[in-house]
């Protein structure tokens, strides 16, 4: 039996499509009404077709569509299936916030906490060697005097009003534990001042 005569037997061409040639097995399945040599005989057609078809792909001969050597590139999701949209912070904040490396925290950090101890004994001079700190640290991130004298002197002023605030709230506490009221807002203001100098920019 020639390959020819197997396409033949299933009535299709060497043109036509796998999916072709498997429907027309089917369909002659159906059509046969359960004879058993009939049925034999259009597997072995449909398998000689199959081996034909291997060979030919193996040779080259036939070009294998994208969709089959590649099924996962169409997979779609499911239709209920949203992606959640990336979180990000809008334009403004992103000008204004920094993502430091570790040694662009730890360093400040060290620094800020070498001050804070300072403050223990000499508040004014602490202070004074924390804006130089904070000042250092800002203007080297984008060069800009201007905004980084801004945001050191904000910090200050918040961090110095803030700690005699909470000093103040705090009296009691502070005098049994024999601590300056100007040594808890220098310490107030570092923590600000280092928070400032790591994570804006």
């Amino acid at each position: 039996m020639s390959e020819m005569s197997h396409y033949e037997k299933l009535g299709v061409s060497e043109a036509s499509s796998f999916e072709e040639i498997q429907e027309a097995r089917n369909r002659l399945l159906q059509e046969q009404g359960g004879d058993r040599r009939q049925s034999e005989s259009i597997e072995a057609a449909y398998d000689a077709i199959l081996m034909d078809r291997l060979r030919q792909r193996q040779e080259g001969k036939i070009k294998v569509p994208d969709r089959i050597r590649f099924p996962e590139k169409l997979v779609e999701p499911p239709p209920d299936f949203t992606p959640a949209p990336a979180k990000k912070a809008s334009a403004w904040l992103q000008r204004f916030l920094d993502t430091p490396s570790r040694k662009d925290i730890l360093l400040p950090a060290g620094l800020f906490l070498g001050a804070s101890l300072l403050s223990f004994s000499s508040p004014p001079v602490a202070l004074a060697l924390g804006v130089g700190f904070n000042f250092y640290f800002l203007n080297r991130k984008e060069n800009k005097f201007g905004r980084a004298f801004l945001l050191t002197l904000a910090g200050l002023v918040v961090g110095v009003l803030t700690g005699l605030w909470l000093a103040e709230l705090l009296a009691p506490q502070l005098l049994a534990a024999q601590l300056d009221p100007n040594t808890v807002a220098a310490v107030l203001t570092f923590v600000l001042l280092w928070l400032i100098s790591s994570f804006l920019r």
